[in-house]
């Protein structure tokens, strides 16, 4: 990612100062930038999916539920690729003003990766321990960020996310426990070395949203309040940055795979300080083989 042609252009809807904070900091938080119908869309689109999960008694592909979920008191942790399941998000992730915000912070390219719908439902939601993203999504570089939007008002006792300033400059953690598991969060060992007294931790009222990158050290504590809190994500990476199929959860980004929100997917990407020029996507059919492509 090159920053320096990013401050270049001129921003769209951050300011310079906000936009120098995120490549300084590994995050931002704008407050109230979501508001009005587009907000209450969301909640709205978000009610209809709680309702579907009333008539679901064990997780699914689009599902993660508590243990004690139930028809007549719902408990979600996740909805798997809203995208996938409800236009009004679909059409936020891709046309929304979150994409502005992606540009502003990537370039004029950008490349949607995947959405999801967090929960830290009412009395005890659960905490997500300390983690960085990139691991379960490499990409050819470190340009992803994700945007989530805070469906409902967010305090300090919601469990709120707690991101370490600066930390996506540091050092990649090793996501697998002692016994060579994966356990998706960083070791009591290597914890040690992060500054978790330093979060800070991003709350405000609905509508608000967090930037982070993917190499920033984030997490949350669980929800001890008698509300939930719903927090829409959606993953944006620079034009010239590609997923890395076979490696965690990129074979499986939802019916919306990455996709080119703004501008162009671009020919060319970077690896190890190299540039390479690439293929087209044929995912979608297209190629036969060498011969064909040659003799055309």
């Amino acid at each position: 990612m090159h920053i320096d042609k990013i401050l270049d252009q001129p921003p769209t809807v951050l300011t310079d100062a906000q936009r120098r904070s995120y490549f300084d900091d590994g995050f931002l938080l704008l407050e109230g930038f979501v508001s009005g119908q587009r907000l209450q869309a969301l909640r709205s689109a978000m009610a209809d999916l709680i309702d579907e999960s009333r008539q679901v008694s064990t997780s699914n592909g689009k599902f993660d539920l508590e243990p004690d979920h139930s028809s007549t008191e719902p408990r979600l942790r996740r909805v798997t690729s809203p995208i996938s399941h409800h236009e009004t998000f679909r059409e936020f992730s891709f046309e929304g003003p979150v994409v502005d915000v992606a540009a502003d912070l990537l370039g004029p390219d950008v490349c949607f990766h995947h959405s999801k719908l967090n929960f830290k439902w009412a009395h005890g939601g659960e905490e997500v321990k300390w983690h960085q993203d990139i691991q379960y999504w490499p990409h050819t570089d470190f340009s992803p960020l994700t945007i989530g939007v805070y469906l409902e008002d967010v305090d300090e006792v919601m469990g709120p996310m707690g991101v370490v300033p600066a930390s996506h400059r540091g050092e990649l953690f090793d996501l697998y426990d002692s016994s060579g598991n994966w356990s998706g969060s960083i070791g009591p060992t290597d914890i040690e070395r992060v500054r978790t007294q330093e979060a800070h931790y991003l709350k405000g009222p609905a509508g608000s949203i967090t930037v982070h990158n993917c190499c920033a050290v984030h997490g949350s504590q669980p929800n001890q309040s008698p509300r939930s809190r719903p927090l829409l994500l959606q993953t944006y990476s620079a034009g010239d940055s590609y997923p890395l199929l076979g490696i965690g959860t990129n074979g499986a980004p939802g019916k919306g795979r990455p996709t080119i929100v703004r501008g162009n997917r671009q020919r060319w990407m970077e690896v190890d300080g190299r540039a390479m020029p690439v293929a087209p996507d044929w995912s979608a059919g297209g190629y036969t083989s060498i011969f064909d492509v040659q003799q055309r």
